[in-house]
């Protein structure tokens, strides 16, 4: 009876916490196993079969048979207990992200000579744009630059590039999740706007420095975001059409005509 008095509850507050205990173990256990059924294919093992995950994990076949239709009614599997719709999302977003790690270094390179300024390519994260490349510029007199694997924050012009074309609104609502309800509603607008333009700044209240970021939009969809760093001198949130704008813009328009559709 307390199983249910507890069951009950957890549907009234609508909790989503993993149970604790054994119950707890045995979840992760689980999630575990599946990770190790999907690992059994390879290049030699096309699809599985409860006979084969059977041998290869110690299983007996009745368990066996229990993951593959589990795994195949998440997405994983496909019927006949190959690649998954799942999987095929998740290995067409590795192959795009690949590319764009090996094609952007040498549009990076030439966009910061060409403008003198530090340019930054940067993934969505889970709380926001994750630095993923650098490229300094050789002439530069000032580099300012910013270090690889840096988590930047929400008002960050890349962070705000990446969640304003972000389809997903739990993306969104975990990247606002701390702030108060007068900063997400700023957010919000700053979001609103960068859709419209194409453009996000960053608003950092930092004198002195500033960041550009545009979208670099490959197979239809927003994949990553490309900054300028400079100083005020060099960058002017007030004037949109400036001549390094124009060359960030046409640099993250280049990366993703180079990435395979």
């Amino acid at each position: 009876m307390s199983g249910e008095r507890h069951g009950h509850r957890a549907r009234r507050t609508g909790r989503q916490d993993l149970p604790a205990g054994p119950s707890r173990t045995a979840t992760i256990q689980s999630i575990d196993r599946a990770a190790s059924v999907l690992a059994l294919l390879d290049q030699d093992t096309g699809s599985l079969t409860p006979a084969l995950v059977s041998d290869r994990l110690g299983l007996n076949r009745t368990t066996a048979h229990r993951y593959l239709q589990s795994l195949q009614r998440a997405g994983f599997l496909n019927t006949a207990f190959g690649p998954g719709p799942l999987l095929d999302q998740l290995s067409a977003l590795v192959s795009v992200r690949q590319q764009i790690l090996t094609l952007a270094p040498a549009v990076m390179r030439q966009l910061s000579d060409g403008t003198g300024l530090t340019s930054v390519l940067s993934f969505l994260g889970r709380s926001g744009a994750v630095v993923t490349l650098v490229e300094e510029a050789n002439q530069a007199t000032i580099v300012l630059t910013v270090r690889v694997g840096t988590v930047l924050e929400h008002r960050a012009a890349q962070t705000r590039v990446l969640l304003a074309f972000q389809s997903d609104p739990a993306a969104v609502a975990r990247a606002h999740e701390r702030l108060t309800p007068t900063e997400a509603a700023v957010e919000r607008h700053a979001l609103v706007d960068v859709r419209r333009h194409r453009v996000a700044w960053a608003d950092l209240d930092r004198e002195g420095f500033v960041s550009v970021a545009v979208p670099v939009f490959a197979t239809r969809n927003v994949q990553a975001a490309m900054a300028l760093l400079g100083t005020t001198a060099m960058l002017r949130p007030a004037d949109q059409s400036t001549e390094r704008v124009h060359a960030l813009e046409q640099a993250a328009q280049t990366l993703g005509s180079l990435v395979a559709s």
